[in-house]
């Protein structure tokens, strides 16, 4: 059975001496694996930079469910801004946040259109605050959204729990890991979608690996994440 899906390339991996495994978020079947033969050879007709992070590609693919890999038989980049250096950054930290936090078969239209749209809008994205939104997007997708109660009696953030606590909460069994005031007083700031501030670049980085830290906890194949680590290099 062939399909025609648009998809977003997340993680490719070298198979063979010239084709690589490529998985892409594609909007109607979701996260699956696709085999592209032959892109890695001199003669390709289909390039290996069409497989690079977050790709925008229409595609006619075979759809076997019960085979983990299939093929694709024709794909053309779909248009996108041109990249800069920070595009680029994002593309890999966006796609990093995908691949690791999706599972395979699992359609989410919704999430696509998303990540779509940000990718078309880039020029005239704030970029300085694009890595925590999209963070922040996507857990709202996955259905582990930070929940926005910040009080007086609620002023910080408890990562375990995904809410806003007292100072004096603690669990019976488990220690905490509990935002300090400050981040905790950013976090409820970003989670104001009226929200334009832009905060120092030190805060930023701060809040966003303990963002990382949150899908850790809450994502359990989440794991080792590597590309935040270019973020902090080019988005002062």
């Amino acid at each position: 059975m062939q399909l025609t899906t648009q998809g977003l390339v997340l993680h490719t991996t070298p198979y063979g001496e010239t084709s690589v495994i490529a998985r892409i978020l594609t909007r109607q079947l979701g996260l699956r694996s696709y085999i592209a033969k032959n892109v890695r050879s001199r003669s390709a007709r289909t390039k290996q930079n069409l497989f690079q992070p977050m790709t925008w590609l229409d595609m006619v693919v075979y759809n076997n469910p019960r085979h983990a890999i299939n093929h694709i038989r024709e794909l053309s980049p779909l248009p996108q801004p041109e990249p800069t250096m920070q595009h680029l950054a994002l593309k890999f930290f966006m796609a990093e946040v995908l691949y690791r936090s999706l599972r395979d078969d699992e359609p989410m239209p919704a999430l696509f259109d998303y990540t779509t749209a940000t990718l078309a809008n880039l020029d005239s994205a704030d970029l300085a605050n694009l890595p925590i939104a999209f963070l922040l997007a996507v857990a709202d997708h996955l259905g582990i959204a930070p929940r926005n109660n910040h009080s007086p009696a609620r002023p910080v953030f408890s990562l375990d729990e995904g809410c806003f606590v007292s100072p004096s909460f603690s669990a019976t069994d488990t220690p905490q890991a509990v935002l300090d005031y400050d981040q905790s007083a950013l976090l409820h700031t970003y989670l104001d979608p009226a929200n334009t501030s832009r905060p120092p670049l030190a805060d930023r980085s701060r809040l966003l690996t303990s963002l990382l830290d949150y899908y850790k906890i809450h994502l359990a194949t989440f794991g080792q994440f590597k590309s935040h680590e270019i973020l902090h290099a080019v988005l002062s």
